[in-house]
Protein backbone atom coordinates (compact mmCIF):
# COMPACT_ATOMS: atom_id res chain seq x y z
CA UNK A 1 0.00 0.00 0.00
CA UNK A 2 1.32 3.14 -0.58
CA UNK A 3 1.94 6.37 1.31
CA UNK A 4 -0.86 7.99 -0.20
CA UNK A 5 -3.08 5.19 -0.81
CA UNK A 6 -2.65 4.94 3.36
CA UNK A 7 -3.40 8.68 4.14
CA UNK A 8 -6.76 8.04 2.30
CA UNK A 9 -7.48 5.53 4.17
CA UNK A 10 -7.01 6.80 7.70
CA UNK A 11 -9.17 9.79 6.66
CA UNK A 12 -11.97 7.58 5.28
CA UNK A 13 -11.56 5.37 8.66
CA UNK A 14 -11.74 9.08 10.65
CA UNK A 15 -15.42 9.95 8.30
CA UNK A 16 -16.48 6.53 9.44
CA UNK A 17 -15.45 6.96 12.88
CA UNK A 18 -18.05 8.04 16.06
CA UNK A 19 -16.25 10.83 16.96
CA UNK A 20 -16.23 12.76 13.45
CA UNK A 21 -20.08 11.75 13.03
CA UNK A 22 -20.75 13.29 16.91
CA UNK A 23 -18.42 16.24 15.90
CA UNK A 24 -20.42 16.87 12.81
CA UNK A 25 -23.79 16.64 14.27
CA UNK A 26 -22.55 18.89 17.15
CA UNK A 27 -21.47 21.57 14.08
CA UNK A 28 -24.87 21.01 12.35
CA UNK A 29 -27.22 21.27 15.93
CA UNK A 30 -25.71 24.38 16.37
CA UNK A 31 -25.15 26.29 12.74
CA UNK A 32 -28.21 25.73 11.30
CA UNK A 33 -30.84 26.36 13.48
CA UNK A 34 -28.77 29.76 14.18
CA UNK A 35 -28.45 30.58 10.67
CA UNK A 36 -32.33 30.11 10.02
CA UNK A 37 -33.45 32.38 13.39
CA UNK A 38 -30.57 34.94 11.72
CA UNK A 39 -31.79 34.69 8.18
CA UNK A 40 -35.39 35.13 9.39
CA UNK A 41 -34.46 37.91 11.66
CA UNK A 42 -33.29 39.64 8.35
CA UNK A 43 -36.52 38.12 5.98
CA UNK A 44 -38.66 40.37 8.65
CA UNK A 45 -36.27 43.34 8.67
CA UNK A 46 -36.28 43.19 4.84
CA UNK A 47 -40.06 42.78 4.91
CA UNK A 48 -40.94 45.58 7.43
CA UNK A 49 -39.49 47.98 5.37
CA UNK A 50 -40.96 46.94 2.58
CA UNK A 51 -44.02 46.52 3.90
CA UNK A 52 -44.59 48.40 7.12
CA UNK A 53 -43.47 51.61 5.85
CA UNK A 54 -45.25 53.39 8.11
CA UNK A 55 -44.35 51.10 11.20
CA UNK A 56 -40.62 51.84 10.17
CA UNK A 57 -40.96 55.55 10.15
CA UNK A 58 -41.71 55.94 13.66
CA UNK A 59 -39.18 57.84 15.32
CA UNK A 60 -38.08 56.82 18.41
CA UNK A 61 -35.74 59.53 19.65
CA UNK A 62 -35.00 62.66 17.33
CA UNK A 63 -34.00 61.13 13.95
CA UNK A 64 -33.67 57.77 15.04
CA UNK A 65 -36.21 55.64 14.12
CA UNK A 66 -37.37 51.75 14.16
CA UNK A 67 -35.85 51.37 11.19
CA UNK A 68 -32.34 52.47 12.17
CA UNK A 69 -32.32 50.48 15.31
CA UNK A 70 -33.12 47.32 14.04
CA UNK A 71 -30.66 48.07 10.96
CA UNK A 72 -28.18 48.71 14.15
CA UNK A 73 -29.24 45.61 15.81
CA UNK A 74 -28.91 43.38 12.61
CA UNK A 75 -25.18 43.93 12.91
CA UNK A 76 -25.37 43.44 16.37
CA UNK A 77 -26.80 39.96 15.92
CA UNK A 78 -24.26 39.37 14.08
CA UNK A 79 -21.36 40.09 16.12
CA UNK A 80 -23.31 38.46 18.83
CA UNK A 81 -23.68 35.13 16.82
CA UNK A 82 -19.60 35.21 15.83
CA UNK A 83 -19.16 35.34 19.83
CA UNK A 84 -21.57 32.71 20.33
CA UNK A 85 -20.06 30.47 17.81
CA UNK A 86 -16.71 30.81 19.27
CA UNK A 87 -17.85 30.27 22.76
CA UNK A 88 -19.72 27.04 21.33
CA UNK A 89 -16.62 25.95 19.35
CA UNK A 90 -14.17 26.55 21.85
CA UNK A 91 -16.22 24.20 24.16
CA UNK A 92 -18.24 21.54 22.43
CA UNK A 93 -16.13 21.00 19.01
CA UNK A 94 -12.22 22.19 19.57
CA UNK A 95 -11.92 19.00 22.24
CA UNK A 96 -13.23 16.69 19.51
CA UNK A 97 -11.31 17.91 16.61
CA UNK A 98 -8.07 18.18 18.65
CA UNK A 99 -8.64 14.13 19.59
CA UNK A 100 -9.03 13.62 15.91
CA UNK A 101 -6.22 15.30 14.76
CA UNK A 102 -3.97 13.69 16.83
CA UNK A 103 -5.45 10.34 16.13
CA UNK A 104 -4.94 10.88 12.15
CA UNK A 105 -1.55 12.79 12.72
CA UNK A 106 -0.03 9.91 14.86
CA UNK A 107 -1.62 7.39 12.09
CA UNK A 108 -0.03 9.40 9.46
CA UNK A 109 3.10 10.40 11.36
Amino acid sequence: MTTRQHDISVYEEVHRSEDFQELKRRFRSWAFPMTAAFLGWYLLYVVLSGFARDFMGVKLLGNINVALVIGVLQFVSTFWIAWAYSRHAERKLDPLADSLREHVEGRIG
